[in-house]
């Protein structure tokens, strides 16, 4: 699809990072605006931003919480309009090792980056395919959502869910006219280091004051890699270029290039002869 001109576009993470990227793009492109997050202050920064460009609506919003997101949906609808491009971008990094995991951890992790995700499709697809006017869905998964990474394995199995569940989606919506896209960025020039801290559960044992500071250390080191990634902005332009030209892949850069090419040799290398 090309049409972007007056339709609405809901946006997961909008207030911040890769999502108002996209955001600002979308809205120079003719699009109205629904962004949910649940960061408040960034919400109001966004729309008096974006408001000067486009309707914009903001929304308070758990991902995880099915009844408050379909309340949410119907409250954007009424404002806005039907929604037809779906961006399920809000997303946390969660790196711990196996031996400190716990249940909380992994409900918090994958509730936001793989439910979330769910959430969105389920809440918003079937209102897509009954309306029968087409539309677009880029799902934001990672370059550790192709190859595993230093990331962690509770953000590397959502993020490889994602880009599943992303290339399903295409083969069974693109005959009713909705493409599917799925972001997979490498470094990006956002804050999502320090903001996925907040409501992180514990882990399986307290650390101590020496662990502590050096987490704290690797965080401002991964935060300071980062900074020097794509800007959100940049990436927001990316993701417009793959919804007009309905493509499924979406990379930010070749960071990942090496690593795929390996991951791929060692599964052709796999099969039986």
């Amino acid at each position: 699809m090309t049409d972007i001109q007056g339709r609405v576009a809901f946006i997961t993470g909008g207030a911040n990072g890769i999502g108002l990227g996209i955001a600002r793009t979308f809205a120079r492109a003719g699009a109205r605006l629904a962004l949910a997050d649940l960061d408040g202050d960034g919400l109001a920064r966004a729309k008096a931003e974006l408001q000067e460009i486009t309707q914009v609506g903001t929304y308070r919003l758990d991902v995880r919480d099915r009844d408050a997101y379909a309340a949410t949906a119907d409250a954007a609808e009424a404002a806005l309009g039907p929604v037809s491009l779906l961006f399920n971008n809000a997303g946390v990094i969660v790196a711990e090792t196996p031996g400190k995991l716990t249940y909380d951890l992994w409900d918090f992790a994958i509730g936001i980056n793989l439910h979330g995700v769910i959430n969105g499709i389920q809440t918003f697809v079937p209102r897509m395919l009954k309306r029968g006017q087409g539309g677009h869905v880029v799902n934001t998964s990672s370059g550790a959502g192709l190859v595993a990474t230093g990331s962690g394995v509770l953000y590397c199995t959502a993020k490889f869910a994602v880009v599943g569940m992303s290339e399903s989606l295409n083969l069974e919506l693109a005959s009713a006219g909705i493409g599917v896209s799925v972001l997979c960025p490498g470094p990006v020039a956002t804050n999502v280091i320090h903001r996925s801290q907040e409501g992180v559960p514990k882990g399986a044992e307290p650390l101590s004051e020496a662990q502590e500071k050096r987490r704290a250390e690797r965080r401002e080191m991964l935060s300071k890699v980062l900074q020097q990634g794509t800007s959100a902005d940049e990436v927001g332009r990316m993701v417009l270029t793959a919804v007009e030209q309905n493509r499924l892949y979406i990379h930010t850069d070749r960071f990942m290039e090496e690593p795929i090419k390996a991951r791929t040799q060692a599964l052709l290398d796999a099969l039986p002869g």
